[in-house]
């Protein structure tokens, strides 16, 4: 299943924040969200394209954008990556049950049983407004690509 459409709407979820709080569809209306799947907390791949996005977080907020990591690890490995790395960007999992809004979302990747990497910007009432996902897990969405979907989601 490729990763969801623009037009669509985000489809309900579960995810659990560092704290074991849910975090649900709910919890992304009124703002813009850039959801950031990938695939595993301290893989390479992962650590570089946080770092990146931490270093701009803050143009990211300007445009009016929260970004949220959505891996299938649990919230005490998103946590000590989270920590371990220094970034502030919020982290949530899709644990149990795993991949569970990784499939809702169109990026489970079946083989590994992880998500894999893609972006989706979701707008403040809840409709997909953009989409990308990697040809492979491995592949780095810099943050150039959320800018460029984050000014494809603005009106004409």
């Amino acid at each position: 299943m490729p990763v969801i459409a623009a037009g669509t709407p985000a489809p309900e979820f579960r995810l659990i924040d560092e704290q074991g709080e849910r975090f649900t569809r709910e919890n992304l209306l009124g703002q813009t969200s850039v959801l950031v799947f990938y695939p595993a907390a301290f893989s390479p791949v992962c650590t570089d394209q946080f770092q990146i996005y931490e270093e701009v977080l803050d143009e990211f907020e300007a445009q009016g954008a929260t970004l949220y990591g959505v891996s299938c690890d649990s919230m005490w490995s998103q946590k000590a990556f989270r920590e371990k790395l220094g970034i502030s960007i919020p982290q949530l999992s899709d644990f149990e049950p795993k991949g569970e809004a990784s499939r809702a979302f169109g990026t489970w990747f079946e083989p590994a049983g992880i998500s894999t990497r893609a972006l989706v910007i979701v707008d403040p009432d809840g409709v997909v407004r953009w989409s990308w996902e990697g040809e492979h897990p491995g592949v780095l969405p810099g943050a150039n690509l959320i800018f460029d979907g984050l000014a494809a989601t603005q009106p004409a």
